[in-house]
């Protein structure tokens, strides 16, 4: 019977090397190609290549230092009792490991964009949120639950952020920024209404990031995706921002190494929270809300799994208190679990998922118009 437990999870080792290897791969390929089209050298930091493969093995190799503290410090995952059994087996792998891979790509994004002013302000709001996120995991952590802080002070906390970034951009961008960019060279002047929109974005996508994050590889290689192909979007007008991009995804490769299945760390709160603003912060900068909609079709559709069960459950409580479920278990990607799919095949659709919705969200992006 060990043997062949073993032989399983050699299997399951090999599985989970090889998709994050096919993801990595081809998002360096991606990156070279690109650069190529836009006439950028991939070996000079102006480029998408090289901040991701900088990010990425210095993430890789700073997880094997930070793994071995993590576990010293006890950061064990609490698993929910409710969630898909398969999980359980989880309990006690260590989280929080969104300290080591998001810091280290802000960091090279800095370096590599010559600490601009817009690099400045993302990173300031990305490990802002990151922070909200350590408290919710540390609180996690603190009193063996998997409750953390309250839902309400958790938002209190990133609608605050998300105003001071937001009164930021109102001071220093210009006044064109309050006008969307859509297809074919139109723009949706909204004026003063822009403020309470970009609010709720930030608070949205951080969210929708967070809820993404719950199969071992699944929000890094999302994220990776999808920060690659933001970056290419803004690349013409915000060269700097389009380094920020392109270190976040290979920040979140670099975390992959670590992360893929079976996950060794799991990013938390400090790791998903500060993914989601960091898109957030990018699009709104570079009036890209479109192309980030686009891209964040699978938090969406995870973010609206959740909303609609929640919703369901309510509209039909009976006199006992209890309601009807639409999903097995919300968000989707545990209703597909629990419907027999596995871990990896989750994966690796949501990653070709996330690949059209690249390749589509570049397409569309190529018919925006730019505001002076």
């Amino acid at each position: 019977m060990d043997a062949k437990l073993s032989s399983q999870q050699q299997v399951l080792n090999t599985s989970g090397v090889a998709l994050a290897s096919l993801l990595a791969g081809g998002i360096i390929l991606a990156a070279i190609v690109l650069d190529g089209i836009a006439n950028r050298l991939p070996w000079q930091f102006s480029s998408l290549t090289l901040p991701i493969l900088l990010a990425a093995v210095t993430s890789a190799i700073l997880g094997y230092v930070v793994l071995p503290l993590l576990q010293t410090l006890k950061t064990g995952q609490i698993i929910r009792e409710d969630g898909p059994k398969t999980h359980l087996k989880k309990a006690g792998t260590p989280t929080m490991g969104g300290i080591f891979f998001v810091p280290t790509a802000v960091l090279i994004a800095c370096i590599g964009s010559g600490f601009t002013t817009d690099v400045l302000a993302i990173s300031a709001l990305t490990l802002s949120f990151g922070f909200i996120g350590w408290i919710d995991d540390w609180q996690i952590l603190r009193f063996k639950s998997n409750k953390g802080i309250s839902p309400q002070i958790k938002l209190v906390l990133q609608i605050f952020l998300a105003t001071v970034f937001c009164s930021w951009m109102m001071f220093t961008q210009p006044a064109s920024i309050t006008s969307i960019a859509l297809p074919f060279d139109i723009f949706l002047p909204l004026g003063f209404l822009f403020w309470p929109l970009a609010s709720f974005v930030l608070v949205a996508e951080s969210n929708a990031t967070n809820l993404t994050d719950g199969i071992d590889g699944l929000a890094g290689g999302v994220v990776a995706v999808s920060s690659l192909a933001l970056g290419a979007m803004v690349a013409p007008t915000s060269p700097d921002l389009m380094i920020f991009c392109a270190s976040l995804s290979g920040g979140c490769l670099g975390f992959l190494v670590h992360n893929r299945n079976p996950a060794r760390v799991f990013m938390g709160d400090t790791g998903s929270l500060s993914l989601g603003s960091a898109l957030a912060g990018v699009a709104l900068l570079t009036n890209s809300l479109v192309g980030l909609f686009i891209l964040s079709g699978i938090f969406f559709v995870e973010t609206l799994s959740v909303v609609l069960q929640v919703s369901y459950y309510k509209a039909t409580k009976g006199s006992d208190g209890r309601g009807k479920r639409l999903f097995k278990m919300a968000p989707l990607h545990h209703h597909l679990e629990l419907s027999g799919w596995s871990e990896l095949q989750l994966v690796a659709v949501f990653y070709f998922i996330a690949e059209i919705l690249a390749v589509s969200g570049l397409v569309i992006n190529s018919s925006m118009g730019t505001l002076g």
